[in-house]
Protein backbone atom coordinates (compact mmCIF):
# COMPACT_ATOMS: atom_id res chain seq x y z
CA UNK A 1 0.00 0.00 0.00
CA UNK A 2 1.53 3.34 -1.06
CA UNK A 3 1.24 6.67 0.71
CA UNK A 4 -0.45 8.16 -2.35
CA UNK A 5 -3.12 10.64 -1.33
CA UNK A 6 -2.07 10.84 2.30
CA UNK A 7 -1.89 14.40 3.61
CA UNK A 8 1.56 15.93 3.99
CA UNK A 9 2.35 15.15 7.66
CA UNK A 10 3.87 18.57 8.40
CA UNK A 11 1.09 20.56 6.75
CA UNK A 12 -1.46 18.27 8.38
CA UNK A 13 0.03 18.83 11.84
CA UNK A 14 0.14 22.60 11.35
CA UNK A 15 -3.45 22.63 10.08
CA UNK A 16 -4.62 20.62 13.10
CA UNK A 17 -2.76 22.90 15.52
CA UNK A 18 -4.23 26.05 13.96
CA UNK A 19 -7.70 24.48 13.94
CA UNK A 20 -7.41 23.58 17.62
CA UNK A 21 -6.59 27.20 18.47
CA UNK A 22 -9.21 28.87 16.28
CA UNK A 23 -12.19 26.50 16.27
CA UNK A 24 -14.96 26.28 18.85
CA UNK A 25 -14.70 23.19 21.02
CA UNK A 26 -17.61 21.39 19.35
CA UNK A 27 -16.31 22.23 15.87
CA UNK A 28 -12.86 20.91 16.88
CA UNK A 29 -14.46 17.71 18.20
CA UNK A 30 -16.07 17.24 14.79
CA UNK A 31 -12.76 17.88 13.03
CA UNK A 32 -11.13 15.20 15.19
CA UNK A 33 -13.98 12.80 14.40
CA UNK A 34 -13.36 13.41 10.70
CA UNK A 35 -9.65 12.78 11.20
CA UNK A 36 -10.49 9.47 12.90
CA UNK A 37 -11.97 8.30 9.59
CA UNK A 38 -8.64 8.74 7.80
CA UNK A 39 -9.51 11.11 4.95
CA UNK A 40 -6.95 11.46 2.20
CA UNK A 41 -6.01 14.76 0.58
CA UNK A 42 -8.63 15.17 -2.14
CA UNK A 43 -6.37 17.39 -4.24
CA UNK A 44 -3.95 14.44 -4.58
CA UNK A 45 -6.59 11.92 -5.71
CA UNK A 46 -8.39 10.85 -8.83
CA UNK A 47 -12.08 11.72 -9.02
CA UNK A 48 -13.40 8.24 -8.15
CA UNK A 49 -11.25 7.98 -5.03
CA UNK A 50 -12.06 11.56 -4.02
CA UNK A 51 -15.77 10.74 -4.15
CA UNK A 52 -15.16 7.75 -1.86
CA UNK A 53 -13.52 9.80 0.92
CA UNK A 54 -15.26 10.17 4.30
CA UNK A 55 -17.45 13.26 4.37
CA UNK A 56 -18.30 15.68 7.16
CA UNK A 57 -21.67 13.91 7.32
CA UNK A 58 -19.78 10.68 8.03
CA UNK A 59 -17.87 12.54 10.74
CA UNK A 60 -21.09 13.84 12.32
CA UNK A 61 -22.45 10.29 12.49
CA UNK A 62 -19.15 8.99 13.87
CA UNK A 63 -19.19 11.66 16.60
CA UNK A 64 -22.85 11.00 17.45
CA UNK A 65 -22.06 7.30 17.82
CA UNK A 66 -19.14 8.12 20.13
CA UNK A 67 -21.55 10.25 22.18
CA UNK A 68 -24.06 7.39 22.34
CA UNK A 69 -26.67 9.33 20.37
CA UNK A 70 -28.94 8.41 17.47
CA UNK A 71 -27.81 9.02 13.89
CA UNK A 72 -31.32 8.61 12.48
CA UNK A 73 -32.09 11.78 10.44
CA UNK A 74 -35.79 11.49 11.30
CA UNK A 75 -34.96 11.59 15.02
CA UNK A 76 -32.42 14.40 14.66
CA UNK A 77 -34.78 16.56 12.58
CA UNK A 78 -38.33 15.30 13.19
CA UNK A 79 -41.53 16.24 11.42
CA UNK A 80 -40.17 16.04 7.86
CA UNK A 81 -40.83 13.27 5.32
CA UNK A 82 -38.33 12.63 2.50
CA UNK A 83 -39.42 11.16 -0.83
CA UNK A 84 -37.68 10.47 -4.14
CA UNK A 85 -38.53 12.22 -7.38
CA UNK A 86 -37.29 12.03 -10.97
CA UNK A 87 -36.85 15.34 -12.73
CA UNK A 88 -36.97 15.07 -16.52
CA UNK A 89 -34.81 17.62 -18.33
CA UNK A 90 -33.63 18.21 -21.88
CA UNK A 91 -30.34 16.60 -20.86
CA UNK A 92 -31.81 13.51 -19.20
CA UNK A 93 -33.41 12.50 -15.92
CA UNK A 94 -32.13 13.73 -12.56
CA UNK A 95 -32.75 12.25 -9.12
CA UNK A 96 -34.03 14.55 -6.39
CA UNK A 97 -35.16 14.32 -2.79
CA UNK A 98 -38.29 16.20 -1.77
CA UNK A 99 -38.61 17.09 1.92
CA UNK A 100 -42.14 17.82 3.10
CA UNK A 101 -43.20 18.97 6.58
CA UNK A 102 -45.76 16.53 7.98
CA UNK A 103 -49.45 17.42 7.75
CA UNK A 104 -49.08 20.68 5.83
CA UNK A 105 -50.43 21.86 2.48
CA UNK A 106 -49.95 24.80 0.08
CA UNK A 107 -46.42 25.29 1.37
CA UNK A 108 -43.66 27.47 -0.05
CA UNK A 109 -40.98 25.67 -2.04
CA UNK A 110 -37.21 25.99 -1.57
CA UNK A 111 -35.04 24.62 -4.38
CA UNK A 112 -31.74 23.63 -2.77
CA UNK A 113 -28.37 22.71 -4.29
CA UNK A 114 -25.74 20.64 -2.48
CA UNK A 115 -22.03 21.46 -2.24
CA UNK A 116 -18.96 19.48 -3.26
CA UNK A 117 -17.15 21.70 -5.72
CA UNK A 118 -19.36 20.54 -8.62
CA UNK A 119 -17.28 17.32 -8.62
CA UNK A 120 -18.01 15.30 -5.46
CA UNK A 121 -20.82 14.75 -2.95
CA UNK A 122 -24.56 14.39 -3.50
CA UNK A 123 -28.00 15.29 -2.25
CA UNK A 124 -27.65 12.39 0.21
CA UNK A 125 -24.43 13.78 1.69
CA UNK A 126 -26.17 17.15 2.21
CA UNK A 127 -29.39 15.68 3.59
CA UNK A 128 -29.07 17.43 6.96
CA UNK A 129 -28.95 20.96 5.54
CA UNK A 130 -31.92 20.43 3.24
CA UNK A 131 -33.92 18.63 5.93
CA UNK A 132 -33.21 21.40 8.46
CA UNK A 133 -34.48 24.09 6.09
CA UNK A 134 -37.71 22.14 5.54
CA UNK A 135 -38.26 21.99 9.31
CA UNK A 136 -37.11 25.56 10.11
CA UNK A 137 -39.13 27.24 7.38
CA UNK A 138 -42.00 24.75 7.19
CA UNK A 139 -41.45 24.60 3.47
CA UNK A 140 -41.06 21.91 0.83
CA UNK A 141 -37.38 21.52 -0.09
CA UNK A 142 -36.34 20.04 -3.43
CA UNK A 143 -32.70 18.87 -3.39
CA UNK A 144 -31.39 17.64 -6.73
CA UNK A 145 -28.48 15.45 -7.80
CA UNK A 146 -27.29 17.70 -10.61
CA UNK A 147 -24.68 16.36 -13.04
CA UNK A 148 -21.09 16.46 -11.79
CA UNK A 149 -17.79 17.27 -13.47
CA UNK A 150 -15.54 16.07 -14.98
CA UNK A 151 -18.03 13.72 -16.67
CA UNK A 152 -20.27 16.74 -17.21
CA UNK A 153 -18.22 19.91 -17.29
CA UNK A 154 -19.41 23.50 -17.05
CA UNK A 155 -22.20 24.53 -17.56
CA UNK A 156 -24.01 21.18 -17.05
CA UNK A 157 -24.71 21.74 -13.33
CA UNK A 158 -26.04 25.25 -14.03
CA UNK A 159 -28.37 23.92 -16.72
CA UNK A 160 -29.63 21.26 -14.30
CA UNK A 161 -30.15 23.82 -11.53
CA UNK A 162 -32.35 26.00 -13.73
CA UNK A 163 -34.24 22.94 -15.01
CA UNK A 164 -34.89 21.88 -11.41
CA UNK A 165 -36.38 25.27 -10.55
CA UNK A 166 -38.59 25.07 -13.64
CA UNK A 167 -39.71 21.57 -12.65
CA UNK A 168 -40.50 22.64 -9.09
CA UNK A 169 -42.60 25.56 -10.33
CA UNK A 170 -44.46 23.38 -12.82
CA UNK A 171 -45.09 20.56 -10.31
CA UNK A 172 -45.75 22.75 -7.28
CA UNK A 173 -49.39 21.77 -6.83
CA UNK A 174 -48.65 18.05 -7.04
CA UNK A 175 -46.00 18.58 -4.36
CA UNK A 176 -48.62 20.43 -2.23
CA UNK A 177 -46.64 23.61 -2.77
CA UNK A 178 -47.31 27.18 -3.83
CA UNK A 179 -45.49 28.28 -7.03
CA UNK A 180 -45.96 31.92 -6.06
CA UNK A 181 -43.83 31.44 -2.93
CA UNK A 182 -40.51 29.98 -4.02
CA UNK A 183 -36.94 30.47 -2.85
CA UNK A 184 -33.47 29.24 -3.75
CA UNK A 185 -30.78 27.94 -1.41
CA UNK A 186 -27.44 26.21 -1.59
CA UNK A 187 -24.15 25.50 0.14
CA UNK A 188 -20.70 26.26 -1.31
CA UNK A 189 -20.77 25.28 -5.01
CA UNK A 190 -24.52 24.88 -4.53
CA UNK A 191 -24.78 28.46 -3.27
CA UNK A 192 -23.18 29.58 -6.52
CA UNK A 193 -25.80 27.56 -8.40
CA UNK A 194 -28.57 29.17 -6.34
CA UNK A 195 -27.36 32.68 -7.16
CA UNK A 196 -26.80 31.87 -10.84
CA UNK A 197 -30.26 30.29 -11.08
CA UNK A 198 -31.83 33.41 -9.60
CA UNK A 199 -30.14 35.40 -12.37
CA UNK A 200 -31.28 32.94 -15.05
CA UNK A 201 -34.89 33.22 -13.87
CA UNK A 202 -34.96 36.99 -14.47
CA UNK A 203 -37.00 37.53 -17.60
CA UNK A 204 -37.58 33.80 -18.13
CA UNK A 205 -41.32 33.92 -17.48
CA UNK A 206 -41.02 31.63 -14.47
CA UNK A 207 -42.02 32.94 -11.04
CA UNK A 208 -39.16 34.80 -9.43
CA UNK A 209 -37.87 33.45 -6.14
CA UNK A 210 -38.71 35.53 -3.10
CA UNK A 211 -35.27 34.97 -1.58
CA UNK A 212 -31.85 33.40 -2.13
CA UNK A 213 -29.91 31.75 0.72
CA UNK A 214 -26.20 31.46 -0.13
CA UNK A 215 -24.24 29.49 2.48
CA UNK A 216 -20.46 30.04 2.05
CA UNK A 217 -20.87 30.67 -1.68
CA UNK A 218 -18.23 30.36 -4.36
CA UNK A 219 -18.60 33.84 -5.86
CA UNK A 220 -15.56 33.81 -8.16
CA UNK A 221 -12.67 31.55 -9.15
CA UNK A 222 -10.41 34.14 -10.81
CA UNK A 223 -8.46 35.01 -7.66
CA UNK A 224 -7.39 32.63 -4.94
CA UNK A 225 -5.31 35.34 -3.29
CA UNK A 226 -8.11 36.86 -1.22
CA UNK A 227 -7.63 37.47 2.49
CA UNK A 228 -9.47 34.29 3.46
CA UNK A 229 -7.73 32.11 0.85
CA UNK A 230 -4.37 33.26 2.26
CA UNK A 231 -5.49 32.93 5.88
CA UNK A 232 -7.09 29.49 5.39
CA UNK A 233 -4.83 28.06 2.67
CA UNK A 234 -4.37 24.79 4.58
CA UNK A 235 -7.63 24.79 6.54
CA UNK A 236 -9.89 21.75 6.93
CA UNK A 237 -12.18 20.44 5.55
CA UNK A 238 -11.67 22.85 2.60
CA UNK A 239 -8.36 24.33 1.53
CA UNK A 240 -7.00 26.34 -1.39
CA UNK A 241 -5.51 23.33 -3.18
CA UNK A 242 -8.87 21.53 -3.08
CA UNK A 243 -10.66 24.47 -4.69
CA UNK A 244 -8.02 24.55 -7.44
CA UNK A 245 -8.59 20.80 -7.94
CA UNK A 246 -12.36 21.28 -8.19
CA UNK A 247 -12.07 24.15 -10.68
CA UNK A 248 -9.55 22.18 -12.74
CA UNK A 249 -12.03 19.34 -13.15
CA UNK A 250 -15.00 21.65 -13.74
CA UNK A 251 -13.89 24.00 -16.50
CA UNK A 252 -13.22 23.32 -20.16
CA UNK A 253 -10.68 26.18 -20.25
CA UNK A 254 -9.49 29.05 -18.07
CA UNK A 255 -11.53 31.60 -20.04
CA UNK A 256 -14.66 30.16 -18.38
CA UNK A 257 -13.53 31.62 -15.04
CA UNK A 258 -14.91 34.94 -16.29
CA UNK A 259 -18.32 33.50 -17.21
CA UNK A 260 -20.71 35.41 -14.97
CA UNK A 261 -22.50 32.21 -13.94
CA UNK A 262 -19.31 31.45 -11.99
CA UNK A 263 -17.91 34.96 -11.64
CA UNK A 264 -20.93 36.24 -9.76
CA UNK A 265 -19.18 39.32 -8.39
CA UNK A 266 -18.85 40.68 -11.95
CA UNK A 267 -22.37 39.70 -13.08
CA UNK A 268 -25.20 42.20 -13.50
CA UNK A 269 -27.03 41.42 -10.26
CA UNK A 270 -29.71 44.10 -10.74
CA UNK A 271 -33.23 42.88 -10.07
CA UNK A 272 -32.38 39.94 -7.84
CA UNK A 273 -34.58 39.19 -4.82
CA UNK A 274 -33.21 39.70 -1.30
CA UNK A 275 -30.19 37.54 -0.46
CA UNK A 276 -28.87 36.05 2.77
CA UNK A 277 -25.19 35.11 2.91
CA UNK A 278 -23.77 32.87 5.63
CA UNK A 279 -20.02 32.54 6.10
CA UNK A 280 -17.60 30.79 8.46
CA UNK A 281 -14.35 32.35 9.64
CA UNK A 282 -12.23 29.21 9.13
CA UNK A 283 -13.01 28.95 5.43
CA UNK A 284 -11.12 30.03 2.30
CA UNK A 285 -14.47 31.12 0.82
CA UNK A 286 -15.21 33.71 3.51
CA UNK A 287 -13.93 36.62 1.40
CA UNK A 288 -16.03 35.44 -1.55
CA UNK A 289 -19.07 36.07 0.63
CA UNK A 290 -17.88 39.60 1.37
CA UNK A 291 -17.20 40.30 -2.32
CA UNK A 292 -20.67 39.05 -3.22
CA UNK A 293 -22.26 41.17 -0.51
CA UNK A 294 -20.51 44.28 -1.89
CA UNK A 295 -21.54 43.47 -5.47
CA UNK A 296 -25.17 42.95 -4.45
CA UNK A 297 -25.25 46.25 -2.56
CA UNK A 298 -23.80 48.08 -5.57
CA UNK A 299 -26.58 46.54 -7.70
CA UNK A 300 -29.23 47.77 -5.27
CA UNK A 301 -30.12 44.28 -4.02
CA UNK A 302 -31.16 43.82 -0.39
CA UNK A 303 -28.59 41.57 1.32
CA UNK A 304 -27.78 40.51 4.85
CA UNK A 305 -24.58 38.62 5.63
CA UNK A 306 -23.63 36.91 8.86
CA UNK A 307 -20.19 35.48 9.65
CA UNK A 308 -19.99 32.70 12.25
CA UNK A 309 -16.73 32.61 14.19
CA UNK A 310 -14.96 29.46 15.33
CA UNK A 311 -16.49 27.24 12.65
CA UNK A 312 -15.32 25.84 9.32
CA UNK A 313 -16.61 25.29 5.84
CA UNK A 314 -19.38 22.64 5.93
CA UNK A 315 -20.57 23.61 9.41
CA UNK A 316 -24.12 24.54 8.34
CA UNK A 317 -25.47 20.98 8.10
CA UNK A 318 -23.84 19.84 11.36
CA UNK A 319 -26.51 21.02 13.79
CA UNK A 320 -26.61 17.64 15.52
CA UNK A 321 -23.17 18.34 17.01
CA UNK A 322 -22.28 22.03 16.38
CA UNK A 323 -24.10 24.85 18.20
CA UNK A 324 -23.28 27.54 15.62
CA UNK A 325 -24.90 25.36 12.95
CA UNK A 326 -28.17 25.45 14.88
CA UNK A 327 -27.83 29.21 15.19
CA UNK A 328 -27.11 29.61 11.47
CA UNK A 329 -30.05 27.41 10.53
CA UNK A 330 -32.29 29.49 12.79
CA UNK A 331 -31.07 32.72 11.20
CA UNK A 332 -31.53 31.33 7.68
CA UNK A 333 -34.97 30.01 8.59
CA UNK A 334 -36.11 33.37 9.92
CA UNK A 335 -34.90 35.19 6.83
CA UNK A 336 -36.68 32.73 4.56
CA UNK A 337 -39.90 32.77 6.61
CA UNK A 338 -39.99 36.57 6.45
CA UNK A 339 -39.49 36.49 2.68
CA UNK A 340 -42.11 33.80 2.18
CA UNK A 341 -44.72 35.53 4.38
CA UNK A 342 -44.71 32.86 7.07
CA UNK A 343 -45.04 32.97 10.82
CA UNK A 344 -42.73 30.81 12.98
Amino acid sequence: MSDQGKPNPIINAVSDAIGALRADDDMHDLAKAHEDLGPKAIEKLGVAEARAQPTITDAVNHLLQKQGKSTDPEELIPGVVRSDETISTANGDLHAFVYTPVGKDNLPIIVYFHGGGWVIASAEVYDAGARALAQEVQAIVVSVDYRLAPEHKFPAAWDDAFATYQWAAEHAERLHGDPKRMALAGESAGANLAMATALAILGSGYPSPRHVLAVYPVAQTGSMHTESYIENAIAKPLNKAMVEWFVGHLLNNDDEKSDTRIDLVNADLTGLPPVTIINATLDPLRSDGGMLEDALKKAGVSVERKIYTGVTHEFFGCSAVVLKAREAQGFAGQRLRDALDLRP
